[in-house]
């Protein structure tokens, strides 16, 4: 936190830190370098007042916002380490997280206020905790005005900071202590507890910061992720804030009140660098360019994609429609575990190409290798293989808490001296790396080996179809197939034309044995809140597993399979008939 705080403090207290960017239309607060202090000071002597000391577990579970970022920070002045726990996951989750990762406090707000909506997320703590004895207090921050129920171990934080003196000596941390812990999905489905350390994450997240988003002094930055995954600790909190950076905190969705909210706040906070996702850009692209072209966006100067891969529809979309086709567009390739951007168009030298849908260019220090089926290094261009890293970097993550063989077995097994990073990619003609999907997404159609992924942006190439998912299902001749899941443009008719268009593009676009055997139409996909489409159900759904779902809590709205197994069972009767 002296990175982040202090030393911006000092030079220019005034400095505004934080923009955030609450849900309700047009309400943005601004937090100066020295107010955030003020807030991350005191919200860490009353944690301390509170018991809490170096070393200990943290867990937040709150929506974006100037207070959650001063959480992260008390928990770093005072060497205690946090978890933040996206304010989406159901109690299950979150309690299931508070376990494994051994915490003994929990900060939360009474509610959240997302879309228009109200979420309980006091009520969801106090479902989660029930079966956490190791929670001694529970903070409870004032969101909205609605009162909710408090018990013994509740702590209303903002009366504590009141109370609380706004000067912490920070603690003195190793370079090599933890900073924090943040779970993702394994492939296992049970999440894994990523750690985070002080000197290299911090260095690794402003570095990154500063060159592959060209930030100048001046700039704001707006990075809409939310807090409860990688991308927003590294570049709405961590790495911006270490540069001095205007950073803004997006509380909202895209499509609240309307498709323009993204451009209206670009507009009206005149923001410089705009980093995304993917699958809300394939959203917006739906409504059409005038929500688009109704705000002026002329201080752009940088767009950022996240997350997963980009398709080149949505990339063209993004950046032709909302850059003008004047700003830089980095798609930037890099996990949870990484730390921070590893792969992506820049920093590189002044005006050098940029290649649509292509990460491209390793950043200073990372080493890509393509290794082949044998752990051999493949050599040369215009080649595919498994994407791994030769040497380490500072933003790597060091374990998986609790269980270092697990982070030994997923990381470094499968190709020994390297770090595997279960993507494959392919190395152009000159040079330049495009990640083609994850390797468990491959399927092998009649010996051809095929990333699911080539097959779903061929699909997304089709003016009526916005969202593709594609997974493998054992097939007697094949070997494996492929089955589609596909969404519509809400006026689209004629589905069996459609059906027939997207077969012929991809037999085109690829090959004729890419086509997929099956094309379902459904509403939507299952899908993380961070927007990754979960193809292991959809994959449980073809297979016949339906009734062993495994965890379905990371899912932004669990509903959605029983809705995708209503189709499938139809469309299975339709096909039989």
């Amino acid at each position: 936190t002296v990175n982040c705080l202090d030393q911006h403090v000092e030079k220019s207290p005034n400095r505004v830190a934080l923009i955030w960017e609450r849900d309700e239309p047009g309400t943005a607060v601004h937090v100066t370098y020295r107010e955030l202090q003020d807030l991350t000071c005191r919200l860490a002597n009353t944690l301390k007042k509170y018991g809490i000391q170096k070393g200990d577990r943290v867990a937040i579970y709150m929506s974006v916002s100037p207070l959650s970022v001063a959480a992260m920070l008390a928990c770093a002045r005072i060497g205690a380490v946090h978890t933040v726990v996206f304010a989406g996951f159901s109690a299950e989750s979150l309690a299931g997280r508070i376990m494994d990762s051994g915490c003994k406090a929990v900060i939360t707000y009474n509610q959240g206020v997302r879309g228009g909506r109200t979420i309980e997320l006091k009520a969801t703590v106090d479902e989660a905790v029930k079966n956490c004895p190791n929670i001694k207090h529970v903070f409870v921050a004032q969101r909205t005005d609605n009162k909710v129920q408090m018990g013994d171990r509740d702590i209303p934080l903002e009366e504590e900071m009141t109370k609380a003196d706004s000067v912490c000596t920070p603690e003195s941390m190793d370079s090599e202590d933890m900073l924090f812990m943040l779970y993702t999905s394994g492939s296992t489905g049970k999440p894994k507890g990523v750690v985070h350390t002080q000197a290299g994450y911090l260095l690794y997240a402003a570095l990154t910061h500063k060159y592959v988003f060209d930030y100048q002094q001046g700039d704001v930055f707006g990075c809409v992720a939310d807090i409860g995954w990688i991308t927003g600790h590294s570049y709405v909190v961590y790495g911006p804030l270490c540069n001095g950076a205007t950073s803004v905190l997006f509380e909202s969705t895209p499509v609240y009140p309307d498709p323009g909210r993204y451009w209206e706040v670009v507009q009206r906070l005149k923001i410089n660098q705009f980093y995304g996702a993917p699958t809300a850009i394939r959203l917006l692209l739906n409504y059409g360019e005038e929500w688009v072209k109704k705000y002026d966006r002329s201080s752009l100067k940088v767009l950022g994609s996240v997350g997963e891969p980009i398709n080149k529809e949505a990339w063209q979309w993004f950046h032709q429609v909302v850059g003008e086709g004047r700003c830089t567009l980095v798609d930037t390739w890099w996990q949870t575990e990484t730390g921070g951007i590893c792969i992506a168009p820049r920093p590189s030298e002044e005006k050098a190409e940029i290649v649509p849908a292509m990460a491209m260019r390793p950043f200073f220090g990372i080493v890509p290798v393509l290794m082949d089926e044998n752990g051999e290094v493949i050599e040369g261009n215009d080649v595919s293989g498994a994407l791994c890293i030769a040497q380490p970097w500072p933003g790597m993550a060091r374990t998986i808490h609790g269980d270092h063989q697990r982070f030994i077995d997923a990381y470094f097994k499968a190709y020994p001296g390297y770090y595997f990073t279960g993507d494959g990619a392919y190395r152009s003609q000159k040079g330049y790396y495009q990640i083609t999907g994850r390797m468990d997404d491959i399927i092998n159609v009649s010996g051809h080996r095929l990333g699911t992924a080539e097959i779903e942006d061929a699909m997304a190439g089709h003016p009526e179809v916005p969202e593709t998912a594609v997974v493998g299902y054992p097939h007697k001749i094949k070997g494996e197939g492929a089955f589609a899941f596909i969404v519509l443009k809400e006026q689209t008719a004629c589905v069996d034309h459609i059906k027939e268009e997207l077969k012929t593009i991809v037999a085109s676009k690829i090959a004729k044995y890419a086509v997929p055997d099956h094309i379902l139409v459904v509403k939507r996909l299952p899908k993380t809140r961070s927007g990754k489409i979960m193809r292991r159900l959809l994959r449980k759904v073809v297979t016949g597993q339906s009734s062993n779902m495994g965890d379905v809590t990371t899912l932004d709205d669990p509903s959605v399979v029983k809705e995708i197994l209503d189709a499938y069972q139809k469309y299975k009767e339709r096909s039989s008939s």
